[in-house]
């Protein structure tokens, strides 16, 4: 499991507020991107649904067609929007997620683009756990009443540094697929999401040092920062955790940019001082990396 990452990377997560304008909103995301790369990031993180508000009722107006790959721009602003980003920045752009809708069978889902430093797509992660909660006295919200879910685990390799699994929000209270991307090589586990005002104070940050410590990678959760006047409030506080678990940087709930480095000395030390990856007792549970497991790499 050593040399996961192949050399010191920084990472960038732009928590930021989106509006009904879309337009608006990738001229916003470009600006805040090309933010974070002027200090040097080569990874940079959009949050969940970075180009429309986020809600049920949005994802069907805001949907952009993705396939077949590439999209005409007429189909998908937000992919062009990004990959040339990502090109203009020369950086690796986990593009946060956006709606898309299928063409050919008319379904919609919440998808996240990631973008090589010359514009090219790496990876598309479909999410795979649709947010469907009833909190009592809290927050009821069905995704499943517009989305279909993805059904493949999304690992990204980026030449330079090593291997990044891509996930989205509600995904990350599934520790299986973070610890089949952890298997397969992942250094890092990357999840846009826009936890709420409810689930956000309670699990945001506990799951995020938890998948840290599961797999003794790091964790970078990207969130929208928040807006008051939404209908949907989300939680802000993007955050990055270490293998141990320590959070290395965490925003409030406003617009911010966080940063942090990541070292594979880290990952290397974490797992010889607490050495669980060879541990394992796969004699007497199975290890869920093993099997029919899809994964798109």
């Amino acid at each position: 499991m050593a040399g996961l990452l192949k050399k010191p990377v920084k990472i960038a997560l732009v928590q930021l507020a989106s509006g009904a304008d879309k337009p608006h909103n990738l001229l916003h995301a470009r600006q805040k991107v090309l933010e974070a790369a002027s200090t040097g990031a080569q990874i940079v993180v959009l949050p969940e649904c970075f180009n429309s508000p986020y809600g049920t009722t949005f994802f069907p107006t805001y949907a952009e067609v993705l396939l077949p790959s590439p999209p005409t721009e007429a189909q998908s602003p937000s992919y062009h929007a990004l990959s040339s980003i990502a090109k203009e920045a020369n950086i690796y752009l986990i593009g946060g997620s956006i709606p898309e809708r299928e063409e050919s069978t008319g379904k919609l889902y919440n998808t996240s683009l990631t973008f090589s430093r010359d514009g090219s797509l790496l990876a598309t992660h479909r999410k795979v756990h649709l947010f469907d909660i009833d909190i009592p006295g809290g927050i009821t919200f069905k995704e499943s009443e517009v989305l279909s879910p993805g059904n493949k685990i999304t690992i990204v390799d980026f030449p330079e540094y090593g291997k990044v699994a891509v996930a989205i929000c509600y995904d990350i209270r599934f520790p299986e697929l973070a610890m089949v991307a952890a298997r397969k090589g992942a250094f890092a586990l990357v999840y846009p999401g826009a936890f709420n005002t409810t689930t956000g104070p309670l699990h945001w940050r506990l799951l995020g040092q938890g998948r840290a410590v599961d797999n003794q990678v790091y964790v970078a959760l990207c969130s929208p920062a928040r807006d008051e006047e939404a209908g949907y409030k989300a939680w802000g506080h993007s955050l990055v955790a270490d293998p141990l678990g320590k959070v290395l940087g965490e925003a409030e709930e406003g617009e911010e940019i966080i940063y942090a480095e990541l070292s594979g000395e880290e990952i290397e030390k974490t797992r010889k001082g607490i050495p669980v990856y060879t541990q394992r007792r796969f004699e007497v549970y199975p290890d869920v990396s093993e099997g029919k497991v899809k994964y798109e790499e």
